[in-house]
């Protein structure tokens, strides 16, 4: 259905993989090789308001107060070309986004921020598409952003096909009282883009054992989050968060995102269960670490946080959060 509106604003979550993907078996739709589960954190979020104006002549793209970079518009004018088609309009856009955390830092700025796009642009435009639907567009600007669509904890499955691969709720927020203790030690961007790792992927030796193991990994995760067993949900996460950054680690070049205050506070956490404080660490493509614990850990884990040497620029406390949404 097409109405008369042509401005409109969302918010969307970044997201923390838990099984996460590295790699791609399409890279032009973003279409991943394995199925991935993550958890939507509900205080890290981007904004996103989508103008369509007849009067312009170009799309403008201002982040957090700041003209968008060339490559970056460039990307955000594909995307809502999608949006153009579809809506049958011919108008540039005006976007202006903002992100209460660090963008480009290793906590999937990109899929908050394509999520908001994806729901702003769709509506402004006066489409209406189904969960799914979005979440299969959201995926072609980024990957992940397409799990940052639906609420609290997701599966995004794989698929073969750009309608088969999209992103779907198997938890609610409220399912389960864990938290993200993210800790940011660098706020700066990384020098090589997740969208530029991907393609490095298959460079690893180590590439094709991952893939083998990614079916009876998400499995095995997905029951333990039935059982509510953090043990071993603990366990899953932390090895494979290991498992991906080998694969970066051994590709072609090969990729560090890792920085010494990173490898700091996964000896911390691992001594700190040794000592009775059930944590875990997981790492995206960057410097940055989330330690998942329960929610009755979180303060002390932060008490912990902060005796360690390393320089700490900010600590997010993120639970469970809803998905993208019209504000």
């Amino acid at each position: 259905m097409i109405v008369n509106k042509m401005k409109a604003t969302a918010v969307a979550p970044a997201n923390i993989a838990f099984i996460k993907y590295w790699g791609k078996r399409d890279v032009g739709p973003n279409i991943p090789l394995n199925n991935s589960i993550s958890m939507n954190l509900d205080c890290a979020q981007t904004t996103t308001t989508v103008e369509f104006d007849p009067a312009m002549k170009l799309d403008q793209v201002t982040i957090s107060g700041q003209a968008a970079g060339k490559t970056e518009t460039e990307r955000v004018s594909r995307h809502l070309d999608l949006f153009r088609k579809l809506g049958k309009i011919n108008h540039a856009a005006k976007v202006e986004s903002t992100n209460n955390f660090p963008k480009g830092a290793g906590i999937a700025s990109s899929a908050s921020g394509f999520a908001a796009l994806s729901l702003a642009a769709a509506s402004a435009a006066g489409l209406k598409f189904t969960q799914k639907q979005l979440s299969v567009l959201a995926r072609q600007g980024s990957g992940s952003a397409c799990r940052s669509v639906p609420d609290g904890f997701v599966e995004w499955a794989a698929g073969d096909s750009s309608e088969s691969s999209f992103a779907r709720s198997i938890f609610s927020p409220d399912y389960w009282n864990i938290c993200d203790v993210i800790v940011i030690v660098s706020h700066q961007q990384k020098k090589i883009s997740s969208t530029e790792g991907h393609k490095l992927a298959r460079s690893s030796p180590f590439f094709d054992t991952r893939i083998k193991g990614m079916e009876k990994k998400v499995a095995e995760i997905k029951k333990a989050m039935r059982k509510k067993d953090f043990s071993s949900f603990g366990e899953i996460i932390e090895a494979e968060a290991i498992n991906m950054h080998a694969v970066m680690m051994t590709s072609v070049p090969p990729l560090y995102y890792w920085s010494p205050e990173t490898l700091e506070i996964i000896k911390s956490v691992i001594e700190w269960r040794e000592s009775g404080l059930e944590a875990y660490f997981t790492i995206d493509a960057g410097p940055n670490v989330h330690i998942i614990c329960q929610g009755k850990d979180k303060s002390r884990v932060v008490r912990k946080l902060k005796t360690l040497r390393s320089v700490i620029e900010q600590i997010i406390i993120a639970k469970p959060g809803k998905g993208a949404r019209l504000i």
